[in-house]
């Protein structure tokens, strides 16, 4: 009888193992038992983000898929309040680790976009919060993409209002090798963004803010052969539930591991 072929979500956990295990080696804890290791735990997580459920959805749904325990190397579940509690332990810099390592799964093109976008909280209970005096901010999230295959190279995530000239110019620094050419909206015109990718050898195609008609004609001109800045970037927003900035870097590191099937 010939073997089962490998599901995309084998395929997907096998990849997870394999950045989890670079992203993290040591226990979030001194006091840590020991039964679940750092990395099965970051696998879990992001399991329950491709599958879109909940953590106790996840745990019933691991019962009948005994390949996906065995290349964990599950011997029993953890409860729901277990990764509950991990995903709060774990520091987000463990996922941007990830987030880093994944999109070195993809093949980029050098033409890369940024762009931003705010995520309302809108299911934490306004009566709860009232009452404990609570106050929810929503998270600004900017990502920096390259175009070819929505690779999410870098992002940055914010809960103050940070214009987005001020967050583009630390992402450009830190993703220098893998950009040649800068989309950017209106949002981004600003000269000292453009002399930064010039200083570097990127070439800036930001639109300019129409003030005069000549603004109009410089715009087209420069971006007439790229696709536009909204349409390329629009997707890799669609997956975020924007529930925590913790929250949304995961999900954009388990969108890397999709994209690379």
């Amino acid at each position: 009888m010939k073997p089962l072929p490998k599901s995309q979500i084998l395929r997907f956990t096998e990849k997870a193992i394999h950045l989890a295990r670079r992203a993290v080696s040591r226990y979030s804890s001194k006091f840590s038992k020991h039964r679940y290791t750092p990395h099965q735990r970051v696998v879990l997580l992001c399991l329950k983000v491709r599958k879109n459920t909940t953590y106790r959805g996840l745990l019933d749904e691991l019962i009948e898929m005994p390949r996906i325990r065995r290349a964990l190397g599950l011997a029993e579940l953890p409860t729901p309040s277990t990764l509950c509690k991990a995903f709060n332990r774990l520091d987000m810099a463990v996922w941007l680790i990830v987030v880093t390592l994944s999109r070195m799964l993809l093949p980029t093109s050098g033409i890369v976009g940024v762009d931003a976008s705010g995520f309302d909280r809108s299911h934490a209970s306004k009566h709860y919060t009232k009452r404990a005096e609570l106050t929810i901010q929503q998270p600004k999230v900017t990502l920096l993409v390259d175009t070819k295959v929505n690779a999410i190279l870098d992002l940055h995530v914010t809960t103050t209002r940070k214009h987005d000239s001020q967050i583009a110019p630390s992402l450009i620094k830190r993703n220098l090798e893998n950009i040649d050419i800068l989309l950017g909206d209106k949002g981004y015109d600003d000269q000292k963004i453009r002399q930064l990718a010039r200083q570097h050898e990127v070439r800036p195609l930001i639109k300019h803010r129409e003030f005069r008609p000549i603004d109009c004609g410089i715009t087209r001109a420069s971006t007439s052969h790229y696709t536009t800045n909204e349409h390329c970037l629009r997707p890799s927003f669609r997956r975020s539930t924007g529930r925590s900035a913790t929250q949304c870097v995961l999900e954009r590191g388990t969108a890397n591991f999709v994209r690379s099937f």
